[in-house]
């Protein structure tokens, strides 16, 4: 039994308590934010916005800029988000749930790419790329600022690109020596298909207009 738990959390008997904690406070958030963006609720920014706020300390002190760089990036979509989710579109409905129009395709590609540029030069400038996981960070990175702009604007392509993003973080941030973080892209993987299929569900109910 031992050996299993020096597995899965024996790097963090060189972590300082305080670190721990905040880890674990950051996913419990960031799970709960998942949850809520699942029943399309917009507490999914409050709790975000707490998760985020804790990653970007702990990450940049890892000095993990890639995964710093995502939650950064996070931490200012949730406040768009928020924003837009509760922006309303006529005297009593607020933005609702939609499919990705053809421009908006292109947005995707855009962002994607500008993404994968921006943290390319930014690795190459701290000089982090002496290690394999700089490349799948790059890819993450761009995959996590697609879904969140997506997210952002209540577009239910946006659980496509999570789904994608969380399953290669699960076993790439064990790799890192991250386990709590890592079971919590498990549970995310897990929310993120069934906030596609209540949200799919959801907009198959909506009324289709001309």
């Amino acid at each position: 039994m031992s050996q299993i738990f020096d597995f899965f959390f024996g790097q963090y008997s060189e972590y300082s308590t305080l670190d721990i904690s905040l880890e674990i406070i950051a996913v419990t958030f960031g799970v709960a934010s998942v949850f809520f963006a699942w029943f399309n609720k917009i507490w999914v920014y409050p709790t975000g916005l707490v998760s985020t706020s804790i990653y970007v300390y702990l990450l940049l002190k890892w000095s993990l800029l890639g995964d710093m760089m995502i939650n950064a990036y996070y931490f200012i979509m949730s406040i768009y988000g928020w924003y837009v989710w509760t922006r309303k579109v006529d005297d009593t409905h607020t933005t609702p749930i939609s499919r990705t129009n053809a421009k908006e395709k292109i947005a995707e590609i855009a962002i994607f790419g500008a993404t994968l540029v921006f943290v390319y030069f930014v690795y190459k400038a701290f000089d982090k790329w002496n290690d394999w996981t700089a490349y799948v960070d790059t890819l993450t990175t761009a995959i996590f600022f697609v879904g969140m702009w997506l997210m952002a604007k209540r577009k239910i392509e946006n659980w496509i690109f999570w789904i994608i993003g969380d399953i290669i973080s699960v076993p790439l941030y064990f790799y890192k020596g991250f386990t709590f973080s890592s079971f919590q892209y498990l549970i995310f993987t897990i929310l993120a298909i069934q906030g596609y299929l209540a949200w799919k569900k959801s907009l198959d109910k909506m009324p289709v207009t001309a």
